[in-house]
């Protein structure tokens, strides 16, 4: 039995999860306290090297869900705006930097770098915009995470990265700075069919004590304060982001896990399954937004 079917089991054994989240909603989300997003059409990166577009019509398959898809950066505070505004300002730019030099590092037992097959970090184009993708064999749904490690197994005969490792998240942010601009668009028909139907259904299942689900906040409730922070629609065409609390890159499976948690529910692995389907659905949710990578955020 998954967690999913678990947590479904859960629910038909309790009576009160309506009044549990609507108390719950009335204690995380103040009555009345909206904060619309910021009218900026663009986020001028670089005094304009890069216009990337803060607003999307949406796709046909979120249509239902979402009147129009929006960037995180609209809901951020103007500081944590304006850090993203400026490459050299952008904190992040400081571990994408050092993603670019582990590129060009020779590893393993092959002698070889990324550089050795993949030429010059430049040829990454495009990559971040397509992820999570299935595999060359067709019978796994890769987040990028996953390609770096079967190039630095298979073809580097290095050790593979921690999902959440330092390294790995450098190299991760390394690469999506090469798609910067370039609309998201993810396959979500054929094989990986199945992968995004797992990961709509994770979306609107409710975790843990709290009883909420990514809608909960995401689709219901952005455009909120929770707290003190600006519910956003949950987009992952930033990530990996520079998050101000934790001083570092963030990768999407690390947000997962932290999400997972604040509903006091037993979380998934960065990695897992569960959380590279709903990748794949959350990137299907933000089609057309640029990648923005590295984004700032709180």
């Amino acid at each position: 039995m998954t967690m999913i079917e678990r947590a479904r089991k859960r629910r038909m054994h309790r009576n009160l999860v309506a009044g549990a989240v609507a108390a719950t909603l009335s204690w995380t989300v103040a009555p009345g306290a909206i904060a619309d997003p910021v009218d900026e059409p663009t986020i001028e990166v670089n005094g304009g090297e890069f216009s990337l577009p803060t607003r999307v019509e949406p796709a046909d398959h979120v249509k239902d869900a979402l009147p129009e898809v929006m960037s995180g950066w609209l809901f951020r505070d103007a500081d944590t705006r304006a850090m993203q505004l400026d490459d050299f300002e952008n904190q992040g730019m400081i571990f994408a930097d050092s993603g670019a030099e582990a590129w060009d590092t020779v590893e393993g037992t092959e002698g070889k770098s990324c550089a050795s097959c993949h030429n010059d970090i430049e040829s990454m184009k495009g990559v971040r915009a397509s992820m999570p993708k299935m595999n060359e064999a067709g019978d796994d749904l890769w987040s990028m995470e996953n390609f770096i490690n079967d190039c630095r197994v298979n073809r580097m005969g290095a050790e593979e990265w921690a999902w959440n490792s330092q390294p790995m998240k450098n190299m991760t942010a390394a690469i999506s700075v090469q798609s910067r601009g370039l609309p998201m668009d993810v396959a979500i028909d054929g094989p990986a069919q199945s992968w995004w139907e797992k990961g709509k259904e994770m979306y609107y299942t409710r975790f843990g004590q709290l009883e909420m689900s990514c809608a909960n906040c995401h689709e219901d409730n952005y455009g909120n304060m929770i707290r003190a922070d600006h519910l956003s629609q949950g987009q992952i065409n930033g990530f990996p982001v520079y998050r101000l609390k934790d001083s570092n890159v963030v990768s999407i499976h690390q947000r997962f896990v932290g999400c997972v948690r604040d509903t006091r529910a037993e979380t998934f692995k960065a990695g897992s399954e569960e959380f590279r389907a709903l990748e794949l659905y959350l990137a299907s949710r933000g089609e057309g937004l640029p990648i923005e990578g590295v984004s700032v955020r709180h």
